[in-house]
C-alpha cells in the first residue's frame, strides 16, 4: 500500500487504524531506552574476566620493566600501542595512549588547536573564523566539541561513498576552513563505509590553511556484523603516496570492545603532529593508567585477540539488528513513506522517514514509552533541514524489548505520514 497514492477518504482510514494501535502500545506503559548505541549487559559481561587479569605483584610490571602501579610510559604499554597500531592501521610507534574516552583525545586535540595551533600557525583562538566541516547524518558529540570551541560548523552531505568529496573540495579552499569530522568506517548513523575512492581523494586534499586537519575517528573499525564485512582503504598509506602525513589526526578505543566507561583509548599522528600533541598532553598528566591498560592486554593479548573478542559482540548484537531490519521491511516496505540503511557492522541504523515528520515520530514513540535519539541530533547545531532523519540504536534493549519497540517505532512512522499527507 503506497501512502503516496491513497485519497484523503482512505488515509484517514488508515490514520483512525493506526491510532487504535498506537493506543494499544500506550497501554502496555513501556520503559524503553534506544536513544544512544549502548553496549547490553550481555556485551559488557564478556570481559569481566579482564578484572581478574592482575592478581599479584608479579602481574603489574609491564614489558619494558616498568612498574605500572608508578609513574611513566606517557606513550602508553608498547603491546597496547602495538594493538591499536594493527586497528587503526597505522605504526605503533605513531600511537598515543589516553585515558577511557577517544572523545576526550579529541577535544584535547581540537583545544590544542585552539591554543597552540598546528605547523607553525596561529592558534585557531587567534584567527577572526574558525569553521569545521561535518559530514552529516554524523556524529554528534563530534559536532557538539567544535560547537563548544566556537567554530563555525559546515554541513557536507554524506552519500554511501562517504562524505560528498567535490563539496570538500570546494569548501577547503576557504582558508578558515580547519578540520572535517570523520567515521569512516560503518559512520554513525548510517553504517557507511567510505569508498576507496573517498579514501585518496582525502589524502589528496590540498586546502588552503596549512593547519587544516582531518579528524578520522576509525571508532568502529572491528565491529563486524556480517560474513562481508566492509573493508577501508588504509589512508596512512594514501597519506605517505601523497607526501600528506600530517593532513590526519587517527582515533580509536576499546569502548565497545571491552567496557564504554573502563576501556582504553587511542590516537596516532605524523611525527610532526606528536611533538606538538606529546607536549600538549604532558602538561595534562605524567602517565595514563596503564593498570587498565596492562589489563587490556593480558585480556586481548593481540590483534588476533580483539577479533576474537569481537566475534562475541557480534554473536550477540547481529540477531538484534536482524530484528530490526526484519521488521522494517514487513512493516513499512513499500509504503514510500522510510527508507533504512543496512549496515555490515558498527553500531547504529539511519532511518529517513518522510520529510517534516521526524519530530513528529520521535515525539510519539516518546510518549508511548520508547526513547529514541532526538530528531536532527545527527546535523550541526541539532538541526535537520529537512525534518526526516532519525537514528535507531539496536543494541541494548533485549530482543523482545527491541521487538516492542521496533514495531512501536513503525507504527509512529505510519502515523506521521498519514497525518502529513492528510494536510497537503
Amino acid at each position: 500500500m503506497d501512502y503516496l497514492s491513497l485519497d484523503k477518504s482512505a488515509l484517514q482510514g488508515v490514520k483512525e487504524t493506526l491510532l487504535e494501535e498506537y493506543a494499544a502500545f500506550k497501554a502496555q506503559g513501556l520503559n524503553l531506552n534506544m536513544s544512544r548505541g549502548k553496549p547490553c549487559t550481555e556485551q559488557l559481561d564478556l570481559s569481566m574476566p579482564m578484572l581478574d587479569m592482575l592478581n599479584g605483584k608479579s602481574e603489574v610490571a609491564a614489558s619494558t620493566g616498568d612498574d605500572c602501579r608508578n609513574y611513566g610510559l606517557p606513550d602508553g604499554l608498547p603491546e597496547l600501542r602495538e594493538i591499536f597500531g594493527g586497528m587503526m592501521e597505522v605504526p605503533a610507534d605513531n600511537v598515543l595512549i589516553g585515558g577511557n574516552s577517544s572523545l576526550n583525545m579529541m577535544f584535547d586535540t581540537v583545544a590544542c588547536g585552539m591554543t597552540h595551533g598546528f605547523s607553525g600557525c596561529e592558534p585557531w583562538s587567534r584567527q577572526k573564523t574558525i569553521k569545521f566541516l561535518c559530514p552529516c547524518p554524523g556524529y554528534d558529540r563530534h559536532f557538539a566539541v567544535t560547537q563548544y570551541f566556537g567554530a563555525e560548523l559546515i554541513r557536507v552531505s554524506m552519500t554511501p561513498e562517504g562524505p560528498n568529496m567535490d563539496e570538500v573540495e570546494e569548501l577547503i579552499k576557504d582558508p578558515a576552513v580547519k578540520g572535517i569530522w570523520c567515521v569512516p568506517k560503518y559512520s554513525n548513523p548510517q553504517g557507511y563505509t567510505y569508498s576507496d575512492d573517498t579514501v585518496r581523494r582525502f589524502a589528496a586534499l590540498k586546502p588552503a590553511a596549512k593547519d587544516f586537519r582531518v579528524f578520522w575517528d576509525n571508532a568502529y573499525c572491528v565491529h563486524e556484523l556480517s560474513d562481508t564485512p566492509d573493508t577501508l582503504l588504509n589512508l596512512w598509506e594514501e597519506c605517505k603516496k601523497t607526501g600528506n602525513e600530517n593532513l590526519v589526526f587517527y582515533f580509536s578505543s576499546m569502548s565497545k570492545i571491552t567496557f564504554p566507561g573502563s576501556g582504553v583509548a587511542a590516537m596516532a599522528a605524523s611525527g610532526e603532529n606528536l611533538e606538538v600533541l606529546r607536549e600538549h598532553f604532558s602538561f595534562q598528566t605524567i602517565g595514563r593508567d596503564k593498570l587498565n591498560q596492562l589489563r587490556h592486554v593480558k585480556f586481548l593479548k593481540n590483534l588476533d585477540g580483539v577479533r576474537e573478542q569481537m566475534k562475541k559482540h557480534r554473536a550477540i548484537l547481529e540477531p538484534k539488528f536482524q530484528v530490526v531490519l526484519e521488521k522494517f521491511q514487513k512493516e513499512l516496505g513499500g509504503l514510500q513513506i522510510a527508507k533504512w540503511t543496512e549496515p555490515h557492522g558498527g553500531y547504529f541504523i539511519s532511518v529517513d522517514v518522510l520529510e517534516g515528520c521526524a519530530k513528529r515520530v520521535v515525539s510519539l514513540c516518546k510518549e508511548a514509552g520508547v526513547v529514541l535519539t532526538g530528531a536532527g541530533a545527527a546535523f550541526p547545531y541539532g538541526q535537520d533541514p529537512k525534518d526526516e532523519n532519525i537514528r535507531i540504536a539496536p543494541t541494548y534493549p533485549s530482543v523482545d524489548e527491541l521487538k516492542k519497540a521496533v514495531e512501536l517505532f513503525c507504527i509512529c512512522v505510519k502515523l506521521a505520514a498519514a497525518e502529513k499527507l492528510l494536510e497537503k
